[in-house]
């Protein structure tokens, strides 16, 4: 496996990682499994965070006695210093270590947000204490917001910036990715198959092998899916072929540009609406075991929040990229309750 420095934080990680969020839905013992298998492949970096379920168990259960081999990255959603510090203990005791390699602060997508973290008494402040105790060696961040990632990156706090890129959802290209190589940050690349909406991992993991100083970081939840995604990167054929280039222009096409960014310009909603929970929730099953998906409370709270919305449009005025999200959080809910209907069949069923 060809491995990248990873900017100023001088770790040497593989041409590719794996981030946690899908080692979720297979069992434990198959979850472990995925992460083994991956590290006896020559990938050496895992990306996770406090809140994705029990990701960070299943990664420090795997790497137990093979903790010297692999870069861990976990994220903090707390925006000040206590409960940044709380999270950071948590993930120390559920990756079954003393330190972390690259500590992130998660979402950083609003200018309040920055603020807040930058702030006396904030996440940036814990960072900086844990950093002198050893407890983390780098700081970096993570967001969904093209301008205030920009901004984050410029501020010059941070040692990594993970935002989304893929050949659907490709903004960070233009500015940010060189950006940040221009700072010698490392970038890792998240949704790397624009959160399922690309289904051709060969082309998908091609396209991200183009930017040299980019690691993306795939979602994987089974030992043949790791092993897929390694044999295209070993291949080291890594070119767009005129024939890829087609395949793309197609794949943009069915999938257009009618998906949420993340990137929350629409937010705060004046009926509380939670608006990029709502319309994520197809994404959200996708990635989440039924029974976790049902019982999150980040779900219910998009759900029922959605039954403020009086489809007053202001969202939409709101919004970069023009998106009729009074439409898509009707269509959100419409697909949850189809869910929510399939599921307690099945739980007819299965107790029958």
């Amino acid at each position: 496996m060809k491995t990248v420095i990873l900017g100023k934080t001088g770790l040497e990680v593989s041409r590719i990682g794996i981030g946690g969020i899908p080692l979720n839905r297979p069992s434990e013992k198959e979850a472990i499994a995925v992460v083994q298998r991956a590290l006896d492949l020559g990938i050496n970096f895992i990306d996770t965070a406090i809140g994705y379920g029990k990701s960070e168990e299943r990664i420090g259960k795997a790497v137990s006695g093979r903790r010297e081999e692999v870069v861990i990255a976990t994220k903090t959603g707390g925006r000040d210093r206590d409960t940044a510090l709380q999270h950071l203990e948590l993930s120390l005791k559920r990756l079954c270590t003393d330190y972390i390699d690259i500590w992130q602060i998660h979402g950083i997508n609003t200018v309040e947000t920055l603020e807040r973290v930058l702030g006396p008494g904030g996440a940036m402040e814990g960072a900086q204490e844990a950093l002198r105790k050893g407890k983390i060696r780098h700081i970096g961040f993570s967001s969904h917001n093209i301008d205030m990632a920009l901004k984050v990156v410029a501020s010059g706090w941070f040692e990594t910036v993970q935002f989304p890129l893929n050949f659907v959802s490709d903004e960070a290209a233009a500015d940010l990715v060189p950006l940040a190589r221009s700072l010698d940050m490392g970038f890792i690349a998240m949704k790397p198959f624009a959160g399922g909406r690309i289904r051709d991992a060969n082309l998908a993991i091609k396209y991200l092998l183009q930017f040299d100083s980019v690691v993306p970081d795939p979602g994987v939840q089974s030992v043949e899916e790791i092993e897929e995604i390694v044999d295209i990167v070993n291949s080291e054929s890594w070119g767009l072929s005129s024939q890829d280039m087609d395949r793309i222009r197609t794949i943009r096409e069915k999938v257009g540009t009618r998906f949420c960014r993340q990137c929350t310009y629409c937010m705060p909603c004046p009926q509380e609406v939670f608006i990029c929970g709502v319309v994520y929730l197809p994404i959200l099953w996708e990635l989440w075991p039924p029974d976790w998906f049902f019982n999150w409370d980040y779900v219910k709270h998009s759900v029922e929040s959605a039954k403020n919305c009086i489809k007053c449009g202001e969202c939409e005025k709101k919004c970069p990229y023009q998106l009729p999200i009074r439409d898509m959080i009707e269509e959100s809910l419409t697909f949850y309750e189809q869910k929510v209907r399939e599921y307690k069949r099945s739980m007819e069923k299965a107790s029958t």
